[in-house]
């Protein structure tokens, strides 16, 4: 499991201020703010960050380092990163989307069906996306309880009772 998390993105700048358009990926958006210094990806910058205003799909935000409209448009698609221990403990039954990612996915009898790929949410509820050397295409799988009964990340596995056909 990866220590660092991915909860949110810069989607540009906002204004000619330096300050940027924020996309926040945690569950109670505004919470972003909390999990400050955020880093890049690999760790190596680590940047300030205070919420300034709601925009439309977001919001606008200050980041340390960043004074210029044009020091903000270099960070468009900087994704922003909190370390895990920053981050709530969660309840048994939910999962950071990061650890879902590369766990090999079994039907109930134990035959390999694929690899998630990603998770997706589409506005009704998550789905996996499994790639398989036997699949023709990507199959979304829905992450639901009685499609997924078993999450076990510490052998690295989901067990899955997919919906007649899927497969």
């Amino acid at each position: 499991m990866s220590n660092l998390i991915c909860v949110g993105a810069i989607a540009g700048s906002f204004g000619v201020r330096g300050e940027v358009r924020l996309k926040s990926f945690c569950a109670v958006p505004e919470e972003i703010e909390d999990y400050s210094p955020l880093s890049n990806e690999d760790g190596s910058q680590s940047y300030s960050l205070t919420i300034t205003r709601s925009i439309k799909n977001g919001f606008a935000a200050l980041l340390g380092g960043v004074e210029t409209k044009e020091d903000a448009d270099a960070l468009k698609g900087l994704r922003l990163f909190a370390r895990r221990d920053q981050l709530p403990q969660l309840p048994d039954d939910e999962y950071y989307h990061t650890d879902l990612m590369e766990l090999e996915v079994y039907d109930t009898g134990g035959t390999l069906l694929g690899t998630v790929k990603s998770v997706q949410n589409h506005g009704a509820s998550d789905l996996l996306e499994i790639h398989g050397p036997g699949l023709q295409s990507t199959v979304l799988l829905p992450f639901t309880l009685e499609a997924v009964p078993t999450v076990d990340l510490s052998q690295g596995r989901i067990i899955a009772d997919p919906p007649d056909g899927l497969f």
